[in-house]
């Protein structure tokens, strides 16, 4: 099973959020769009784990977060990686307050010490909402950066726990298993 550590938001932003960026969605372009309830922050990508070790994940989590007080978590802009002009990813960004930094930091080092790989690259927190889809040609992506910046959202939900979500893939996309939630200070 698939399986990663993330922050989930109430239902009520993940609804507003769907509903900003419906102008992506109703121009046509060639991308594979996060369903409203998927929305997340992934703190940390696990990949392909045997089921067995989920329980001793969610050990790890809760020794990972257990100083970290709830905390609000700007949520804003959106953008795309590598950039606007060459999209892969479509995402909303995540201010990175400095608990959220502490946070996703104790989790890498904590999953490290289980045996998951350190992901070398620096955190940036976001909120993927879709993926270019791979036959995609640069013609079909034209107006999207302007469409991107047009786009106004923000939030700041209060970020009250952490979880261990399995994915399962299926025809219509991955559904998102909660296997554990742990409560922040």
């Amino acid at each position: 099973m698939r399986l990663f550590i993330a922050i989930n938001f109430p239902d009520a932003m993940r609804k507003r959020l769907w509903s900003e960026a419906a102008p992506l969605r109703d121009a046509g372009y060639p991308v594979k769009w996060v369903a409203a309830d998927n929305i997340h922050m992934t703190v940390k990508f696990l990949g392909e784990v045997d089921e067995a070790r989920a329980g001793a994940i969610g050990v790890g989590l809760r020794s990972a977060v257990a100083d970290t007080k709830t905390f609000g978590l700007p949520v804003g802009q959106f953008g795309a990686f590598p950039s606007a002009k060459r999209p892969r990813v479509l995402w909303v960004g995540c201010e990175t307050p400095p608990v959220l930094e502490l946070l996703a930091d104790a989790v890498e080092r904590e999953m490290s010490q289980l045996g998951f790989e350190t992901d070398g690259r620096a955190f940036r927190p976001h909120i993927t909402i879709g993926r270019v889809r791979r036959e995609a040609r640069p013609a079909e992506l034209k107006g999207l950066e302007q469409d991107l910046v047009r786009l106004e959202f923000f939030e700041e939900p209060p970020i009250a726990s952490v979880d261990l979500i399995g994915s399962h893939l299926g025809p219509k996309g991955p559904h998102y298993e909660r296997l554990a939630s742990v409560e922040l200070a």
